[in-house]
């Protein structure tokens, strides 16, 4: 997984194309995965603070996804108990409005399987956002409407909403998830990273 990892850092598939969005950035691969790490935090893709800081969800929303969590920053960088598996490695930048890109697909294409394959010891994954819903869930699903029958999948999945603070409205508008899904959340965690 070293040999893996460090070939992901040195990825520069994307060059051509950060480098003709609004922030006109070099690659910048955030990779945080253990294969001994028993949660598995499956997300978009990097931030421009993240990007800046090269420490994955160092940001506004992964102040909100510890919480939802039910841990503190010490436990979520321990790469002995959380991995951190974006559906692409860099900020894919900004479009002419000022909002994310898209995760590019050639991340995924890339390096998904690989790193899928030697995390043999995952017990719990948490799916957040449309991106990493749809490749690791079959059919295709609105996120409100996945995040709705989270029982389905839980409790070897757990699916979110982005963390962003741009969905508190969202959040306001489906007061079933802080009641319901995040107490069976922060317990399964707990769970999963009980010895």
């Amino acid at each position: 997984m070293q040999d893996l990892q460090q070939q992901i850092r040195d990825c520069t598939l994307c060059a051509t194309r950060f480098a003709g969005t609004q922030t006109a950035h070099r690659p910048r691969p955030v990779v945080w995965f253990n294969p001994d790490a028993p949660i598995l935090l499956a997300g978009q893709a990097p931030g421009m603070r993240v990007h800046q800081s090269g420490i994955p969800f160092d940001d506004r929303s992964g102040d909100r996804l510890r919480d939802w969590l039910g841990v503190d920053r010490d436990a979520f960088y321990d790469r002995s108990r959380f991995s951190i598996l974006p559906m692409a490695f860099c900020f894919p930048g900004y479009n002419a409005q000022g909002s994310d890109l898209a995760p590019p697909k050639l991340c995924a294409a890339t390096w998904r399987d690989r790193v899928m394959a030697g995390l043999g010891r995952v017990q719990l994954t948490v799916l957040i956002g449309r991106y990493a819903q749809d490749w690791h869930l079959p059919g295709s699903m609105a996120v409100t409407a996945r995040v709705q029958a989270w029982r389905d999948y839980a409790p070897d999945a757990f699916v979110l909403p982005h963390p962003s603070w741009r969905n508190t409205g969202w959040l306001k508008a489906n007061p079933f998830f802080e009641k319901d899904v995040l107490p069976a959340l922060k317990s399964r965690v707990k769970d999963a990273l009980t010895p």
